[in-house]
């Protein structure tokens, strides 16, 4: 991703601030000087913030999270909605429904019963029901797009969320602060940067601004898109790897136990053969050293009778 520059920053006016009465006094740091009344937002502030938010946003959409994209000016509405669906995030850019995140069980019903109209729309179960029934369906379907149309592949709440206005989107930023999400967001010099967990200094009234901002991020989103997919693609052929090496070594294993084998049936004794103790290997071996089996050399069948010579009878 190439680095903005100063200058591009300059041509959008994201360097112009409030007037000097409107302004709030945590903004100082951030503020290069005043003119005509109106403050002067310091662009080397606005460049370091750029790069430590698009850096933490990347590592978002690395990790498979998701970020929710605020916007319900007039002059954002279109910039947020176009870098987001580019993205593939959800966003919100009507009215911020309270309770949205806070509440988000109960919103995920409203957006239940939106994808329950779109699928009797396409299996054409409305045509079986009366015209005013018909009507009143579609009515609550366009009612629920509009305002929950960009978070409707939104399963679960997101990991951050991204708000050009952090005084208009106020209730958007408690909501996610009660929830512990991480908030990112453009802060003018009559904002407080301490609300927001990355602020990013810079004009949030001029369409100009708020696009070379916006676009800026999203494009450190779809860097953290494609590697997480080289990450996957990675993982996988590493996979596959591991498994073509254990089944090698199975296959080998295999080959080792059947040359054992047939060397053992080679060199084993012979049926019928010979055994240690003496005689034929038949009706059991006697003990070692002793008689055989049946009919062998100690046996009972072959036994010596022996009698000793009669003895002189001295004179």
């Amino acid at each position: 991703m190439e680095k903005i520059q100063y200058k591009q920053l300059l041509e959008a006016g994201v360097h112009f601030g409030h007037l000097k009465k409107k302004w709030n006094p945590r903004m100082m740091p951030y503020i290069f000087m005043e003119r005509k009344g109106i403050h002067i937002i310091d662009l080397n502030k606005t460049l370091e913030s750029m790069e430590e938010t698009a850096a933490a946003m990347r590592q978002i959409a690395r990790s498979g999270k998701k970020i929710l994209f605020v916007a319900t000016k007039k002059q954002a509405k279109e910039i947020v909605a176009e870098a987001a669906q580019r993205a593939g995030m959800p966003f919100v850019t009507e009215r911020w429904l309270g309770g949205m995140l806070t509440n988000f069980s109960t919103i995920r019903k409203s957006i239940k019963k939106m994808q329950g109209i779109d699928k009797m729309l396409t299996d054409g179960t409305l045509e079986n029901i009366t015209k005013k029934e018909r009507l009143r369906l579609m009515r609550d379907k366009a009612k629920l797009e509009k305002v929950l149309g960009g978070i409707a592949a939104l399963n679960r709440l997101p990991a951050a969320i991204y708000v050009v206005d952090i005084m208009h989107e106020h209730i958007a930023l408690a909501e996610a602060k009660k929830l512990n999400i991480q908030t990112i967001g453009m802060v003018d010099t009559n904002s407080d940067p301490t609300q927001v967990d990355f602020p990013i200094p810079a004009n949030d009234d001029a369409t100009k601004s708020i696009a070379i901002v916006t676009n800026y991020m999203t494009q450190a989103l779809l860097e953290g898109l494609e590697e997480r997919q080289r990450d996957k693609e990675a993982l996988e052929s590493s996979t596959d790897e591991d498994e073509a090496a254990e089944m090698r070594r199975e296959f080998n294993m295999g080959e080792d136990d059947e040359d054992k084998d047939k060397s053992d049936r080679r060199g084993g004794p012979k049926k019928g053969g010979r055994t240690p103790g003496g005689g034929r290997n038949q009706g059991g071996g006697g003990k070692p050293g002793g008689a055989g089996g049946k009919g062998g050399p100690g046996g009972p069948g072959n036994r010596r009778r022996t009698s000793r010579p009669p003895q002189r009878q001295r004179p």
